[in-house]
């Protein structure tokens, strides 16, 4: 800094006028700024980094090219790469967030149902068959009697055979007697009707349950 000594102000005549002030006002701030930028300037010039004094450049010498011989064929040219097939960009599903008070889910109508058919209920089973035993009529314990001989007929030397038809309760009486195949006399036909009539039967047997049934019951009338 440098200090300027200024006139006292009870001066008249020696004291400078405003315009020297002023102009003096102004050297001074002018060498203030001088000052401060020389000494600005010296502390960045310091600072400055220093680039090196000269740089170094080194040609590498060029391939030479390879002479073609115009006698050797040309080697065939390389495969180009084949590249992998680009992956196909998958669908993106659009979805919109809207406010759930105006969001709202509609589903298609569905294509009307075909009436169903009623099914045809399956044929039923046939029934089991059960075999049926026929009355019998020759059985010993049954001691059923002989038909009587008529004498007309003994003296008459009436001889024949008579099927007679018998219809069987569920019991093993006599039901119903009739003739089936007649002896050819009227006689020997009657005989035989009055006894079958008296006759026990072994009836018919559909599995274990005996039944009404017919049978035809031979009788022969013979002379010795």
């Amino acid at each position: 800094m440098i200090a300027v000594a200024l006139p006292p102000l009870d001066c008249a005549e020696t004291c400078p006028s405003w315009g020297e002030r002023l102009f003096s006002w102004v050297m001074v701030l002018g060498l203030h700024l001088l000052l401060g930028y020389a000494a600005l300037y010296l502390s960045v010039k310091n600072d400055l980094i220093q680039l090196p004094p000269s740089i170094s450049v080194r040609l590498l010498p060029m391939l030479e090219e390879k002479k073609v011989d115009p006698a050797k064929p040309l080697p065939p040219p390389p495969k180009p790469l084949r590249r992998p097939p680009l992956a196909q960009p998958q669908p993106v599903l659009a979805v919109t967030n809207s406010p759930p008070s105006n969001s709202s889910f509609v589903v298609a109508p569905q294509p009307p149902v075909p009436p169903v058919q009623p099914m045809a209920a399956p044929p039923a089973p046939p029934a089991p068959v059960v075999a049926v035993v026929a009355a019998r009529f020759d059985a010993d314990y049954l001691h059923n009697p002989k038909p009587v001989y008529p004498t007309l007929s003994r003296r008459n030397n009436e001889e024949g055979r008579v099927m007679l038809k018998v219809r069987v309760s569920a019991q093993g009486g006599a039901l119903d007697v009739a003739i089936a195949k007649s002896s050819g006399f009227a006689r020997l036909d009657s005989a035989a009707a009055d006894a079958v009539t008296r006759w026990r039967f072994v009836p018919a047997k559909r599995g274990d349950e005996p039944v009404e049934s017919s049978v035809i019951v031979p009788i022969t009338f013979a002379l010795e």
